[in-house]
């Protein structure tokens, strides 16, 4: 209200009040303005350029901002060997220096998330998963995204978030019914469940924060010399692969943080017809060159993060395998695969929990984090022909069945975990899953198999559903031509490169 009260006596120059009162009055309303910012924590913010209440300075942005860069990495992954992350810390820098906010620490990283997603931390760390880039199709809509995460991270809208900040029970939501049989022994044990799901990950911003960050990303983009029309491009495509997948199970996504509305598509596209876009030339020559950069990015699961068919699960690059409990819902993530009762009051948590080949270093790493013992109440056995060690945990509302294995230098924890008044009928269950633990055969090694980006040139006249067919894509038509930006009866140019999804053996980096 103070701005705008100044705002008006700025105005009133020059009208019948008297000019030296004005200025009087003027620099009373700034030095009261100075006086709020000093004693209540105020800030000017660089997006808006007015006064805002911070409760958090840069300096503990960055901290928070680092501390939960350090979550996303070890419980969603990072691609930091692909070629196209690179390409991205690129894109993003240029961004970042067309930002109105300068002071900041930009990082770009490409997350191992099939779900297409976008997303920034405090501090300038800057997300985009490798789901999303599966609907891109140029270089000036992935500027689009990106330039609108920088957006966030120039108005703070994350620092705005933390106030609403809780932990969520899990970025994938299978978890979220156990987490009341959790206690801090059993909490050590399973390593943590949910942790990374923040709300200032995954919380929806604001319509106004949307809007702004919209606006501001497109202004950076149109600055750093790309199409800033390419944003509402993309949005729209997203609004169609949510409609594509509505009526399957939900993940969380690109517009469940960054709420959708009606006219946003048409917001954007009308902001940018007001915008002057820099001349400079982009990163990649040509749509096709962008394209080529996406040529063999994994389209959902990554075999190398292991892989389930149906419900068991087969690790490639650690050679095993087991099987989980029939219709349990389940998760992978780098630390831990989750599967969880239909019901949520149990569920069966396997991970590696330390290296060597003594399956008792399992339950040493456990006791040295939980500061209980537990390696005198463990007693050591085999599962099949491998080393192992078992014990059993009565904790609080819980009862946690654990079993370590030892195999080819690592300790793999199984875990079954149950409310007390369950946990004798699921025993059963625990224990067959434990059972299952075994090493995988060459013919199921090589059954393992993974979709990739690859890309075809089209013949003239043909259609999305043309390619579809003769390509023999593991889309479906409508996923092909939502994927590509398109319609199923767009007609094709000859040599125009289409993206499809072709399903192919995968072959090991680790067991060559």
């Amino acid at each position: 209200m103070l701005a705008q009260d100044s705002a008006r006596l700025t105005s009133l120059k020059g009208t019948h009040l008297e000019e030296n009162v004005v200025n009087q009055l003027l620099s009373l309303a700034s030095g009261v303005l100075m006086v709020i910012a000093v004693f209540s924590g105020c800030a000017m913010n660089p997006v808006s350029g007015r006064p805002e209440v911070v409760l958090v300075s840069e300096d503990q942005e960055k901290k928070i901002g680092a501390e939960e860069a350090k979550k996303v990495e070890q419980e969603m992954g990072l691609l930091k060997d692909e070629k196209f992350a690179g390409y991205l810390n690129s894109l993003g820098q240029r961004l970042a220096a067309a930002s109105p906010r300068k002071e900041v620490d930009y990082q770009f990283q490409l997350v191992d998330m099939n779900e297409p997603n976008a997303f920034a931390l405090p501090g300038g760390y800057v997300y985009v998963t490798r789901g999303l880039l599966v609907l891109v199709n140029s270089e000036d809509q992935l500027a689009g995204v990106v330039g609108h995460e920088v957006g966030h991270v120039a108005a703070r809208h994350s620092v705005q978030q933390i106030s609403k900040q809780g932990p969520v029970a899990m970025v994938f939501g299978v978890v979220s019914g156990i987490t009341g049989i959790v206690s801090p022994l059993v909490g050590n044990l399973v390593g943590g469940i949910g942790n990374v799901a923040q709300s200032i990950v995954f919380s929806p911003y604001s319509r106004s924060q949307e809007n702004e960050a919209d606006e501001v990303g497109q202004e950076i983009a149109a600055r750093a010399g790309w199409d800033p029309a390419a944003l509402s491009v993309f949005l729209a495509t997203l609004e169609r692969e949510v409609q594509l997948t509505s009526k399957g199970e939900h993940k969380p996504s690109f517009f469940d943080s960054h709420p959708a509305t009606p006219d946003r598509v048409a917001k954007t596209a009308a902001h940018a017809k007001q915008l002057h876009r820099a001349d400079q030339a982009p990163l990649s020559a040509s749509r096709d060159v962008f394209l080529e950069r996406l040529d063999g990015m994994v389209v959902g699961p990554r075999a190398a993060n292991g892989i389930f068919h149906g419900d068991r699960f087969l690790q490639p690059d650690l050679n095993f395998q087991l099987r989980f409990p029939e219709n349990w819902p389940h998760e992978n993530s780098p630390q831990k695969i989750i599967a969880v009762a239909p019901d949520k009051e149990a569920a069966v948590v396997v991970g590696v929990v330390a290296q060597g080949n003594d399956p008792l270093d399992g339950a040493r790493a456990v006791e040295k984090a939980a500061k209980t013992e537990i390696v005198s109440k463990t007693q050591r056995g085999t599962v099949g022909d491998l080393p192992a060690a078992h014990t059993r945990i009565h904790d609080g509302n819980a009862t946690v069945d654990v079993t370590w294995i030892a195999y080819e230098g690592l300790v793999y924890q199984v875990i079954g975990m149950a409310s007390k008044k369950k946990f004798d009928t699921l025993l059963p269950i625990f224990t067959s899953v434990v059972q299952s633990f075994k090493p995988l055969t060459a013919a199921e090694r090589a059954s393992i198999k993974e979709n990739r980006i690859r890309l075809i040139t089209a013949k003239a006249g043909e259609t999305i559903g043309d390619v579809a067919a003769r390509s023999g894509t593991a889309w479906t038509k409508e996923e092909m031509a939502v994927a590509n930006g398109m319609t199923v009866t767009t007609a094709l140019t000859e040599g125009q490169l289409v993206k499809v999804a072709m399903t192919e053996p995968y072959v090991s980096r680790k067991r060559r």
